[in-house]
């Protein structure tokens, strides 16, 4: 039965070997040169350090091929990758990793997961200013070069493939926690087809996963994983977001986070990085500038030029604040009082036009408005 079967099938067999993770794979691997030569062997040859359950050593003996067929059929469709540990396509610092995945399952354009990448995290519930920095940063970033890397959730990383999407020859990657067979959360279909098209959506989980709690902490890694630095805009103090920053840490790639009024709980995360030690920025800039050592052994980054688009031009939240704001210095708590925005709006649009050079920060915690 082995010799009728291609390689990858038994990779595939060993990804979904029942309880057996991707660690325990590994130690088989360290056994056995790939999965062809481990289902060979069989059950009889495992050493006994790697303790296998029964149902495990059942599936050694025989996988069941049905399902392993329709892994491989979905792979057969347009733009469909399956990418083994060994594949030369494998993307070199999530194999890094002391837990890569063993086969990634990849809709789009293999190609972008060794390009630098840059992470965009946040909250599920960002404000309206904290979206459109993310969206700002995300297009400035990918129009010089590197690719940005989310997790499809809804808030920062919407905003953040979006803006990635709306650069002039910008990419994105999602990666997702569940099978690429379906889209979580649904409302993001359109969003996942078009990043397909433009960049790159990637699983570790196979065709038929659900959205399960467990499965984001395992994506959250290969978010981290995949790219040279994790960008942390909005986050409450407890969010998921600041998993991926912790887990960055861990795997030695850089951190960056935005900071924000003391006022908005969506910024505390945030600040609480900052004290931890991740890098504060204020704008697209400054992760250039930090990643530049990063990038050298990777595709440069092209020089930024000029300024993105102004897609707040015609808010007139954002009229409103540069009215109240005029050409002469004022702090936070005068424009709140002025515009009638709440604090957290005024911090978060302030950043959005620093980014865009139309404000910048003076002595003393206060702004002024640029010609």
């Amino acid at each position: 039965m082995t010799g009728e079967r291609g390689e990858l099938a038994y990779w595939l067999a060993l990804v979904r070997m029942p309880g057996v993770g991707v660690v325990t794979a590994r130690r088989l691997l360290e056994h056995f040169p790939t999965p062809l030569e481990l289902f060979q062997s069989g059950a009889r040859a495992c050493p006994e350090r790697v303790k296998l359950g029964d149902a495990a050593r059942d599936w050694l003996r025989e996988p069941d091929w049905g399902i392993i067929d329709l892994d491989l059929a979905w792979a057969q469709q347009p733009d469909r990758h399956l990418i083994s540990l060994h594949d030369p396509r494998y993307p070199p610092l999530l194999n890094e990793l002391p837990d890569p995945p063993l086969v990634l399952f990849v809709h789009g354009d293999p190609e972008l997961l060794r390009q630098p990448q840059l992470a965009i995290v946040g909250t599920r519930n960002p404000t309206r200013g904290g979206a459109d920095t993310a969206a700002d940063f995300a297009r400035h970033l990918a129009a010089s070069g590197l690719v940005i890397t989310s997790g499809l959730a809804l808030g920062i990383d919407a905003a953040s493939h979006q803006g990635a999407l709306a650069a002039q020859d910008g990419h994105t990657i999602a990666v997702t926690g569940t099978g690429l067979d379906r889209v979580y959360p649904a409302r993001h279909r359109n969003l996942a087809h078009e990043i397909a098209g433009r960049g790159a959506l990637v699983t570790e989980f196979p065709p038929g996963t659900a959205p399960r709690p467990e499965n984001f902490p395992r994506r959250n890694r290969l978010i981290s994983g995949l790219s040279l630095g994790t960008l942390v805009v909005e986050a409450a103090i407890h969010s998921g977001s600041l998993i991926t920053a912790r887990l960055a840490t861990e795997q030695g790639r850089e951190v960056f986070a935005i900071p924000g009024s003391i006022h908005n709980p969506q910024a505390r995360g945030c600040h609480a990085l900052i004290r931890l030690g991740a890098k504060l920025v204020e704008t697209a800039a400054d992760i250039i500038e930090e990643l530049g050592g990063w990038t050298a052994t990777h595709t440069p980054l092209t020089p930024l030029s000029g300024t993105p688009p102004h897609r707040h031009a015609d808010d007139p939240a954002y009229a409103q604040l540069l009215g109240a704001l005029g050409y002469e210095p004022a702090a936070i708590d005068t424009l709140v009082e002025r515009s009638g925005l709440t604090p957290e709006q005024v911090s978060s649009m302030l950043l959005v036009l620093e980014l865009h050079g139309q404000v910048a920060p003076t002595a003393g915690g206060l702004y002024t408005r640029l010609s």
